[in-house]
């Protein structure tokens, strides 16, 4: 797979390190001795503006966006979005002005939600914010800004929320080869790979990689938002395009997307005691950070798996897609509780 073409920018701290979870692969050893081996491929350690997994996704659409001659990124996400954080942190590093919608999905009013965490980084960044109700046409609402932008002279550049277009996606179709390079080093036959899937770039990415690469790595995509049908239907048609864009379409099959959503809760960005424990759990047993919107819940899924004995006998590669800042935008919900 020959990434260079694509024209990415280099910005990212990578290789991103994969490590063993000896403290909660321990924790998780059921009564009759099984479970799974685990280790973490550490992402959330991409280096900018604190790390996460849209910094491979923006190398590869600010490569394209400075390509473009662009003067302007214009992005959305949720209140607390880390894919904004990100890109706004992008934007300032190539001297790009950053155009910002975030939508209030949760509908929270707590003053932590809506200014401190990812927000607050936002602005210290430089972003310029619209905020916007739950609901909104996202994909509307990013052309009207765009529109907006060109109309007053600028160079807009589109990127869509997470960074999830087939472009982005190849972040991580690059990550898989980063991934079983390091396997192959250590000499870790990698059983199954487990990350949260949320606007499906990640997870797509992954798949198409492997799948590129002939890895027979099946990857267990834990959903934050979506149902389960929406959810792989949305991961599929990426990692096809993703994959096509390599050059091999063909090898993404669709019975390699598998999505697990059981483990959203009562929606998008709301946390309950299960995603408290699990963050308290990586946090106490290893020493890891999570995020409560999509690690948390897919730590969520993972423990709760192991414990049913889903994974016994596997060597198990959680892909931590960062986002603790966003921590701080939960104090609320967090205070008395751990």
């Amino acid at each position: 797979m020959h990434f260079a073409r694509y024209n990415p920018v280099r910005f990212a701290h990578l290789p991103t390190p994969l490590e063993p979870l000896p403290g909660l692969a321990e924790a998780l050893v059921t009564p009759g001795g099984g479970g799974p081996t685990l280790w973490i491929k550490r992402d959330d350690c991409t280096g900018l503006a604190g790390g996460g997994n849209k910094t491979r996704k923006l190398e590869f659409l600010l490569g394209d966006a400075l390509a473009n001659d662009a003067d302007t990124i214009v992005t959305q996400g949720a209140v607390q979005s880390n894919h904004v954080r990100q890109a706004a942190a992008a934007a300032a590093r190539f001297g790009l002005k950053c155009e910002v919608i975030l939508e209030h999905r949760t509908g929270s009013q707590a003053h932590d939600y809506n200014r401190s965490g990812n927000v607050l980084l936002d602005e210290l960044l430089g972003a310029r914010i619209r905020h916007v109700p739950a609901g909104t046409d996202m994909n509307q609402a990013l052309g009207d800004v765009a529109q907006e932008v060109a109309d007053a002279g600028g160079r807009p550049y589109v990127i869509p929320g997470g960074g999830s277009n087939c472009v982005g996606a190849l972040g991580y179709a690059e990550c898989a080869l980063e991934l079983v390079a390091q396997a192959n080093e250590l000499g870790l036959e990698i059983d199954r790979i487990v990350t949260a899937t949320g606007s499906a770039g990640t997870h797509a990415g992954l798949v198409a990689g492997l799948a590129v690469m002939g890895a027979d790595i099946p990857v267990l995509g834990i959903g934050v938002r979506a149902p389960k049908d929406v959810q792989e239907a949305n991961v599929f048609k990426l990692a096809r395009e993703t994959a096509a864009l390599l050059g091999f379409e063909e090898r993404v099959k669709r019975d390699m997307v598998v999505a697990d959503c059981d483990y959203v809760g009562e929606g998008y960005g709301l946390i309950d005691h299960v995603v408290i424990e699990a963050l308290k759990l990586a946090a106490r047993a290893d020493g890891i950070l999570l995020d409560p919107v999509y690690t948390g819940k897919a730590m969520k899924g993972l423990i709760a798996l192991s414990r049913a004995g889903a994974f016994d006998g596997e060597t198990v590669v959680f892909l931590h897609t960062g986002g603790a800042q966003g921590l701080f935008g939960y104090q609320t919900e967090l205070d008395g509780k751990l």
